[in-house]
C-alpha cells in the first residue's frame, strides 16, 4: 500500500495534503492519503493513532468526493470510530471525464462493488492494521455509493452494521417504476420544478444485476439504517420505502428481528433537491448514524 496525496509524503501534524484544506484540525491531524486495493484513493482517519478501533467504510455520492463532509468523520473519530472513505471510480483522485454523470452511473457500481472486498482486506495487511480493526467493520454510503453498498450486502460479508443515505436498493423501481421525481430545471432564468421520469435510459438487464431488490435472499440480517428525505428529487423516497419495506419482509422470513432495521425520514429538510445533505435536519442526521455506528460498532 502507498501514499498518494498532494504532498509527497504521508500526512503528518504540520504538513496538510492540500485536499485537506477544508478540513478543520482536528480532523486533519487525524487523517492520511492512502491507496488500497486495486489502486482505490482512499482517506483513513483514526481517533488516536494508538488504539485498535473499528472502521466504517464510506462510499461517497456521484459528483463528488470523499474528503467531503469531514464533520461526518470528525463526529465519528471523537466517538472512537475510524474511518476508510474512498474515491469513486472516475471521481476524486481518479476522476474521468464524463464519469460524475448519470449515463456513467452502473459502470460506476459495477467496478466499485468489485473493489470493496480488496480495499478491506488490503487495509487488514497494511501498515496501519493494528490500527484498523477490520473485525468490527462496518459499510455506508451516500446516494450512489449507497447502492453499491446495498448490492454489496447481498453477498457473503464480514461487515457488523450498514448505514445509507439518500439511496435506494430498488434500482428497477427508481429507473423504470411509475415512481416520479421532481427535477430542478432552469426556465427563462428561473428555478422551476417540473415531475420527470428518470432522465438516463439504461438496459434494463444491468440494472437488475446491480439493484439490491432482486438478490435480498442473499442479504444477510444485520443492523441497518437508511435515512431519506421524502421530498428527495434524486433518489425518490417512495422506491427506497418499498425497497425497506422488502428488507423487513426478508429479514422476518429469516427469523431474525426486522427492529433491527431503522429508517430515518423527514417530510422535507431544505437540502439543496432534497439530496445533497439533509438541510436543517443535517445535524441531526449525522448525529443518528454516529449513534448507529456507536450501538453497533463500540457497545456490542
Amino acid at each position: 500500500m502507498r501514499a498518494v496525496c498532494d504532498d509527497p509524503v504521508m500526512h503528518v501534524p504540520g504538513n496538510i495534503p492540500a485536499r485537506f484544506s477544508q478540513f478543520p484540525k482536528s480532523l486533519s491531524d487525524r487523517a492520511v492519503l492512502t491507496r488500497l486495493g486495486p489502486d482505490v484513493p482512499a482517506l483513513l482517519a483514526h481517533p488516536d493513532g494508538e488504539t485498535p478501533v473499528p472502521v466504517v467504510l464510506w462510499l461517497h455520492g456521484r459528483s463528488v468526493f470523499k474528503e467531503l463532509d469531514p464533520g461526518r468523520y470528525l463526529r465519528w473519530i471523537r466517538s472512537g470510530i475510524a474511518a476508510c472513505a474512498i474515491d469513486l471510480p472516475g471521481h476524486g483522485e481518479r476522476t474521468i471525464e464524463g464519469w460524475n454523470g448519470p449515463e456513467h452511473t452502473l459502470d460506476v457500481l459495477e467496478q466499485v462493488i468489485g473493489e470493496i472486498d480488496d480495499v478491506i482486506d488490503d487495509l487488514s495487511r497494511s501498515e496501519h492494521a493494528h490500527l484498523y480493526d477490520t473485525s468490527r467493520v462496518a459499510i455506508g454510503g451516500m446516494s450512489a455509493g449507497g447502492m453499491a453498498a446495498l448490492r454489496r450486502l447481498c453477498e457473503p460479508h464480514r461487515f457488523a452494521c450498514a448505514a445509507v443515505e439518500a439511496t435506494c436498493g430498488d434500482l428497477e423501481t427508481m429507473y423504470f417504476g411509475d415512481s416520479e421525481r421532481v427535477v430542478r430545471t432552469r426556465t427563462d432564468d428561473a428555478d422551476t420544478d417540473r415531475r420527470s421520469s428518470w432522465p438516463i435510459v439504461h438496459d434494463r438487464e444491468r440494472v437488475l444485476k446491480l439493484s439490491a431488490m432482486e438478490h435480498l435472499s442473499g442479504f444477510d440480517p444485520i443492523p441497518f439504517l437508511a435515512i431519506h428525505s421524502e421530498a428527495d428529487r434524486v433518489v425518490p423516497f417512495d422506491a427506497q420505502a418499498k425497497f425497506i419495506d422488502a428488507l423487513r419482509s426478508h429479514y422476518e422470513r429469516s427469523g431474525s428481528d426486522a427492529s433491527m432495521i431503522e429508517f430515518v425520514h423527514w417530510t422535507e429538510t431544505g437540502a439543496p433537491d432534497e439530496h445533497n445533505g439533509f438541510g436543517n435536519r443535517a445535524n441531526d442526521a449525522k448525529n443518528a448514524q454516529t449513534s448507529f455506528f456507536v450501538k453497533h460498532l463500540l457497545e456490542r
